[in-house]
């Protein structure tokens, strides 16, 4: 359809819902699993155990799913190539044990302690795609090499089995404190103001062009939707949380959540709007098409593990600073595989191509309303994980089923 007097076409909202329906049919489920899935497991615990849904909770999840969220979000670079990296569990535990250490024992401020976490963030994907696109090697054996040798590496840096603790009040507060009240709903009103402002931009601008464009209707419901959502997270964490708030007070959005938020508007905007991003989908796709278009293959593979293990540097660091101490089980235990888990449960496919950034942050909340709703119900550890390993065996058979249907419709 056409808007009266223009000629520029305009699906209307009908059309795009019988399109996503038709999508979704032919195999792109996209977040749909994992959408459902967060308001089946909310529902879930919210009726097992009512306080799951109390504020106090809420707070709760947003701390506990940040540090395993950011490394999915380093994760899905290199799994968009049809790549894995499993040593980044074990490299956010190095890196920030390294930082860790620098503030205790050199006496660094905590700005040049994170400036050199992250660095060996860099170096180390650097190594990691370096052998993976110049030597070769696969890279399962690549990081599993590495996945070996940075337990060896932490265990050296925390002096075989010490726990260090984190003194500096500045990184304490990135996993433990709040913003201001005010300083959360400014965030709010910022965030709500961008995002309309990018959507209303994209439909003129095509509009200008002479191309398709979405309903301002549609435009409106996606403002309005993340403007009732949003509104109602900040009111919610805005209410006292302390059982004792004469004493201590615990209100307000968590810093945690600002950085996540902050990271997963600028990773978005470099796979979705860069030339960069679209060459990693294209490599993802068909790397051979893609070597063949001129696109730099191995430099693509490189970056990717850069910015994979960055990532884990600073969601380690978030780690830390939740648990104020690192030890010879930081970014060990079960953090590689809930954020592989994250990735793969938020949509993002194992055999490369096909993910966002998003994904990581809708599978990371699955991942920790699991984790979360589990210990409320007090059930056993094993119960937890076997659920968790469930969830992430569904939702690569989910990945799998789509592209044979797919394939099978020769829409891939």
């Amino acid at each position: 359809m056409t808007n009266a007097g223009t000629t520029q076409p305009v699906a209307s909202l009908t059309a795009h819902v019988a399109a996503y329906w038709r999508r979704v049919r032919g195999g792109d489920m996209g977040a749909l699993p994992a959408v459902l899935g967060i308001l089946v497991l909310v529902v879930g615990f919210s009726l097992a155990r009512p306080v799951f849904f109390s504020a106090t909770n809420f707070a709760n999840l947003l701390f506990q799913g940040a540090a395993v969220t950011v490394i999915a979000m380093g994760l899905i670079f290199v799994l968009l190539l049809g790549e894995i990296d499993l040593s980044a569990g074990y490299t956010s535990g190095v890196c920030a044990s390294l930082a860790a250490i620098l503030m205790l024992e050199q006496h660094m401020p905590w700005y040049f302690a994170i400036a050199i976490a992250l660095l060996t963030g860099v170096v180390t994907g650097l190594v990691l795609g370096m052998l993976v696109s110049k030597v070769g090697i696969p890279s399962f054996v690549v990081t599993l090499a590495a996945f070996l040798s940075f337990q060896g590496v932490l265990l050296l840096i925390v002096k075989q089995g010490q726990i260090i603790s984190i003194q500096d009040s500045t990184i304490l507060k990135i996993g433990n404190n709040n913003l201001p009240i005010w300083a959360g709903w400014v965030f709010y009103g910022v965030s709500i103001a961008g995002y309309a402002g990018v959507q209303l931009y994209r439909t003129l601008r095509r509009s200008a062009k002479g191309l398709t464009r979405d309903p301002m209707s549609l435009v409106a419901l996606r403002i309005g939707a993340l403007a009732v959502a949003g509104g109602v997270a900040v009111y919610i964490l805005n209410l006292e949380r302390s059982f004792n708030p004469a004493r201590t007070s615990l209100r307000g959005v968590p810093i945690v959540v600002p950085i996540v938020v902050i990271l997963l508007v600028a990773l978005t905007f470099v796979l979705s709007r860069t030339t960069y991003g679209l060459h990693l989908y294209a490599v993802g796709g068909n790397v051979e098409a893609a070597r063949r278009a001129g696109i730099a293959t191995d430099r693509l593979r490189i970056s990717a593990f850069v910015i994979c293990s960055t990532l884990a540097a600073i969601g380690g660091i978030i780690a830390a600073s939740r648990d104020n101490s690192v030890s010879p089980t930081s970014g060990g235990s079960n953090v590689l595989l809930y954020a592989v888990g994250a990735a793969v449960i938020g949509g993002t496919s194992l055999f490369g191509g096909k993910g966002r950034v998003l994904d990581a942050v809708l599978g990371g909340a699955v991942v920790a309303i699991i984790d979360n709703g589990m210990n409320l119900l007090t059930e056993s550890s094993w119960i937890k994980y076997v659920v968790t390993g469930l969830v992430l065996l569904a939702a690569a058979g989910v990945d799998a089923l789509s592209r044979r249907r797919a394939a099978a419709r020769g829409l891939s």
